[in-house]
């Protein structure tokens, strides 16, 4: 597959789960998923990474801690790039830490597992609620 496929599957791949319910540390589409896991099965799934199980952990610990976790793991497979395209990863500060995921669709819309939406929804990645919390755009494309 050239790179713009790869793109459009990571995107095709992320639509098949809007409407999923927000479930923190789920990975089942249809049943529930949050905004980590749903990277994993979406970039796994269209073959860029290998599967792997996250770990635990806690629904709160972007309040309590400043080691960026999130951002560590987004980082072993992608690079931080200036201007987004379909299939690179918005990144967000909600907390103390980058703690938060989405997949481009056509940057600003995004597709993520987001709690207060209680679902997978395509958004807005620039809205009022995002916007200032924005702390990155990764992609798992060129060179790293």
């Amino acid at each position: 597959m050239t790179e713009q496929e790869t793109r459009a599957a990571i995107v095709a791949e992320a639509r098949t789960w809007l409407r999923t319910p927000y479930h923190h540390a789920a990975r089942v589409k249809g049943a529930g998923v949050d905004c980590a896991q749903i990277l994993v099965e979406v970039y796994s799934a269209v073959g860029l990474i290998e599967w792997f199980d996250a770990g635990f952990y806690p629904p709160d610990w972007m309040l309590h801690r400043d080691e960026e976790r999130y951002l560590a793991t987004v980082t072993r497979f992608a690079h931080p790039v200036a201007a987004p395209l379909p299939g690179d990863v918005a990144v967000y500060r909600f907390g103390r830490c980058i703690s938060h995921g989405a997949i481009v669709v056509e940057w600003p819309t995004i597709i993520h597992a987001y709690a207060p939406d209680r679902q997978v929804s395509m958004g807005d990645g620039m809205s009022s609620r995002l916007r200032p919390r924005l702390a990155g755009i990764y992609s798992v494309f060129g060179e790293s």
